[in-house]
């Protein structure tokens, strides 16, 4: 078009269907919900940012077309991913919802999709009326984390050294985004959080941390884990993929697990909204995969 040129003005573009789904639960009312939005092709960052922070959900995801040759057309996209506050590399829970809401439309089988961290394969499998979506990590690792900011970190939540699990020590753990990883020694200990917002969300940006994760073993596979998220605008993560897959990296790393397991998740309990991740570590393949059922959740009632 000549730069002198005028196109006239075209019909305003219709707004985005944005749906709602729980992942990580069979049942609406558990789980980490998540805003979808399976067509974000005219949406740009800002609107994105507007329809996350509306939503007020941890995080939205939002697809378009795919890098060509990604995969099977029609199953393979590029996703993003939006807290009320930013937008951030990876999401494990807004991946399956995804994966689900299209399952929902198109079938289960085989996705992909190409994320900021990397391309993410997801599996969809269907077993009496239920979808379970099963993520692949990006090839993960796990760092050690200097004395001061776990202090620093601790001072935040409230909580003393001693109240720590001394066998699984802090480390920040990374599979699609960063988290610290910090055990408690109990289940109260755990249960009991009530942290200062602001100082968490400074230590957390200055160690480029999506969640804290803060996890109680209470066998030799089974953990029961919370995620402050004050990074993204929220006090606490109902349920949290990334954060999954970046622990279970973090068990196999410091031994606590063998190469090969199966791993239980408990998350949302303490807050109402009940969730089980699996999470699967396979021998020879470092990364980590991790999975559990979604649903769609009913529009809000006008009356």
């Amino acid at each position: 078009m000549s730069p002198h040129t005028s196109a006239a003005p075209g019909p305003a573009a219709a707004p985005a269907a944005v749906l709602r789904y729980t992942a990580f639960s069979s049942d609406p009312r558990g789980g980490n919900p998540a805003g979808v939005v399976l067509d974000a092709a005219g949406l740009g960052d800002d609107e994105m940012l507007s329809i996350a922070a509306e939503l007020g959900y941890s995080e939205s995801a939002f697809l378009t077309a795919p890098p060509e040759g990604l995969g099977e057309p029609g199953r393979a996209f590029t996703i993003r991913y939006f807290s009320p506050k930013a937008e951030v590399p990876f999401c494990g829970h807004a991946t399956v919802a995804t994966a689900v809401a299209l399952a929902d439309r198109a079938g289960p089988g085989e996705l992909v999709f190409e994320t900021r961290a990397g391309t993410v394969p997801v599996t969809v499998t269907e077993t009496d009326g239920v979808l379970r979506a099963t993520l692949t990590s990006v090839e993960p690792y796990v760092t050690g984390v200097d004395e001061q900011d776990v202090r620093e970190a601790l001072a935040a939540l409230g909580w003393p050294a001693a109240d720590l699990d001394p066998t699984l020590p802090p480390r920040i753990a990374f599979a699609g985004a960063r988290h610290l990883v910090l055990a408690a020694a109990s289940r109260a200990r755990l249960a009991d959080l009530s942290y200062d917002f602001d100082r968490l969300e400074a230590v957390m940006r200055r160690l480029d941390l999506t969640t804290v994760q803060l996890v109680w073993r209470a066998s030799a596979a089974v953990f029961h884990v919370r995620d402050p998220f004050p990074v993204g605008g929220v006090v606490e993560d109902p349920a949290t993929g990334a954060a999954a897959a970046a622990f279970g990296a973090y068990a196999r790393e410091l031994g606590a697990v063998p190469d090969e397991s199966v791993l239980t998740l408990h998350q949302g309990e303490d807050m109402g909204r009940p969730g089980v991740l699996t999470v699967e570590l396979r021998a020879g393949d470092p990364r980590v995969r991790v999975g559990g059922a979604g649903a769609p959740i009913p529009e809000p009632s006008d009356g």
